[in-house]
């Protein structure tokens, strides 16, 4: 089964090589990868995708925590979750071709980042099967480039009560 683990680290050299030297050494698999500084500047978030077993995800989870950069590791499937990712899609474009990129990128909200006589650059972000359905439906067109950025998630926030959002009503005096 596919994972979401979210890892705060360190923020310094070879912090990033450590996690991914322990998945290549015991010959577990990093489907995505994604990694960038929080904000604070001398910690970053990873977010990994893996796939195993019950079993596997464990020992994936204890190892992580045992990495020295590693600050805080968390199994995001264990709760609810939002991800995303971001696809930039460089499409061959003929001129008949033109106006069925555009339309497939309008119905995607995707947005034409760059634009030449015979290629528009479309940038897409949302779930995994949103940036796989607009890939197929371009691909005809002719995909001359992909580059995707592997997925990211943060998880939600607990879903509380709507009398504790209300704020107090000050009394008429």
């Amino acid at each position: 089964m596919e994972h979401i683990i979210s890892v705060t680290l360190e923020n310094k050299s070879g912090a990033l090589s450590r996690v991914a030297g322990l998945f290549s050494g015991r010959g577990f698999n990093i489907e995505s990868l994604s990694v960038a500084p929080t904000l604070d500047p001398s910690m970053s978030m990873m977010t990994l995708v893996t796939s195993g077993d019950d079993r596997i995800i464990e020992q994936i989870l204890k190892q992580l925590n045992k990495v020295i950069d590693v600050i805080k590791v968390v199994d995001l499937n264990e709760s609810d979750f939002v991800e995303r990712e971001t696809a930039l899609i460089k499409v061959h474009t003929k001129p008949e071709d033109r106006a069925e990129a555009l339309r497939i990128a309008d119905i995607f909200r995707a947005n034409v980042v760059d634009s030449s006589p015979t290629s528009y650059t479309i940038e897409v972000t949302g779930d995994v099967k949103k940036v796989e359905a607009i890939i197929q439906l371009l691909q005809p067109l002719g995909i001359k480039e992909l580059v995707r950025t592997g997925r990211i998630a943060i998880a939600r926030e607990p879903v509380r009560a709507a009398s504790s959002h209300a704020r107090p009503v000050a009394k008429a005096t």
